[in-house]
């Protein structure tokens, strides 16, 4: 083993040379005011103690391309144990890989020791395991700065920014690729995406997000690699696929999933309708992205259940007509079990957590009851907590449908004639009863009757 990686360092270091590039402080526009105060804290602790301490990764790469990082994570030479030390607000994570995380009320500053290589000799504290397929298991090997650039995944997150002298150190030429708007792999593709498959879809992410082309020799592996997203669990893909869509390039993304095969691992109920040649839930997809970006973009408020729900809209509709058809069942129990049915398939790619999942069944069931307007119907679905999402939900829908544009009329012009203005009631709590909403005086405790003593019986 220690041979095969040794070739394979080889392998990686003659694909992409590794040499440094600095840049001193008057050769690029980073400024320290533009780096959170409690991330220059972190920074100069470290760096005061004695060890080394950079800004590293995606942070640098937005600075140096003037945008506002979203977070800042520190590298350093100090030990999780020896971070610890130093900050007393700071609590250890991870098993893959030891981080340190310092807190700083909501604000948490993550700050990792230089990786190093897997031939490494291992200790009880440098520990690095593989699977047979060459995914990495656990991964706490310490190493240096170079070796901790070797292990990024691409050459525009391989750039450091030095607290000690304020320089730019870049691997790799991700400061020319930066500059040519390119996406490159670090290493051998195949190799890199075997050891961790989410980075396959980590390249679309950035790819959309900062307009960078991925480079032929980065994505000539992404289409038959693209199964082994089956081996991630379910869980951190749904983080993963909060990143990809809910950042405000979510249409660009979701068309270069599905153009290198991705979008199937991580939606395959979905992907199973579109290949059946109803590509209108395709396109249904595409107005769901385009309404949510456009939403992010204004800075109003978006919820991942309104996406979920776009995107598994098609496998239910398509399993309620089955289960219809097949076990003559009526709409509503057809529909409630293909609710069932999609959303326990789905979670086993993407774990939607329950408190999403339950905001999806809303939006779906919404769909059947905005179609009675009969008696006070209306009325009591103006009070509905997930309405305005249910309503926005049949909106999008009628752009794509004819036979719905009437129906979402007759609501947009129902709630003009009837505003009223809805709060969810705080959880608990209980509902006060329809007469009373318009007194204007409390109502009064109701006197409990008087209880008669029991008579004894005669002995």
């Amino acid at each position: 083993m220690a041979g095969f990686c040794r070739k394979l360092l080889t392998r990686q270091q003659e694909a992409l040379p590794l040499q440094p590039v600095v840049l001193e402080r008057a050769q690029h526009g980073i400024s320290r005011r533009q780096i959170s105060e409690n991330a220059l804290k972190v920074l100069y602790r470290l760096n005061k103690a004695g060890f080394d301490a950079y800004l590293v990764g995606g942070g640098v790469r937005d600075l140096l391309l003037g945008r506002l990082p979203k977070d800042f994570d520190v590298s350093t030479n100090a030990t999780p144990d020896q971070i610890k030390q130093l900050f007393s607000n700071c609590r250890l994570v991870g098993r893959r890989f030891r981080l340190a995380h310092v807190l700083f009320g909501r604000d948490v500053i993550e700050v990792a020791t230089f990786r190093g290589h897997h031939h490494q000799v291992n200790t009880n504290k440098n520990v690095s395991s593989q699977s047979s397929e060459g995914m990495l298991l656990r991964d706490n090997v310490y190493g240096t700065i170079e070796e901790d650039a070797e292990r990024r995944d691409f050459t525009v997150n391989a750039l450091y920014y030095n607290i000690a002298d304020f320089s730019v150190v870049g691997f790799a030429n991700g400061i020319k690729d930066l500059e040519a708007r390119r996406l490159e792999l670090i290493g051998d593709p195949e190799t890199r995406y075997r050891e961790d498959p989410v980075r396959m879809i980590r390249a679309v992410r950035f790819s959309a997000k900062l307009g960078l082309t991925i480079s032929p020799r980065t994505e000539a592996p992404i289409h038959s690699l693209a199964p082994l997203l089956a081996d991630i669990p379910a869980a951190r893909l749904f983080e993963e696929t909060l990143k990809l869509f809910l950042a405000g390039h979510g249409l660009e993304t979701y068309r270069q999933l599905q153009q290198y095969g991705l979008f199937a691992p991580l939606f395959p109920e979905a992907a199973e309708v579109m290949g059946a040649g109803k590509n209108r839930y395709g396109r249904f997809i595409e107005l769901a992205l385009t309404n949510t970006d456009e939403r992010i973009a204004q800075d109003m408020r978006v919820t991942p259940a309104f996406l979920y729900a776009a995107l598994l809209w098609g496998p239910v509709e398509t399993r309620t007509q089955a289960f219809m058809n097949e076990g003559g069942l009526n709409h509503y129990d057809a529909f409630m079990l293909a609710t069932d049915d999609v959303l326990g398939r789905q979670v086993k790619t993407v774990a939607i957590p329950r408190r999403f999942s339950s905001v999806v069944r809303d939006i779906w069931q919404l769909q059947d009851r905005l179609t009675k307007r009969s008696g006070k119907r209306p009325h009591r679905l103006l009070e509905h907590p997930k309405f305005r999402a249910g309503y926005d939900f049949l909106l999008l829908r009628a752009e794509l449908d004819p036979r719905l544009k009437e129906l979402a009329e007759w609501w947009t012009d129902f709630q003009v004639a009837n505003p009223v203005e809805r709060q969810q009631p705080a959880r608990g709590a209980q509902e006060a009863p329809a007469h009373a909403a318009n007194e204007s005086e409390p109502r009064k405790p109701r006197k409990r009757p008087r209880r008669r003593p029991r008579r004894k019986k005669d002995a």
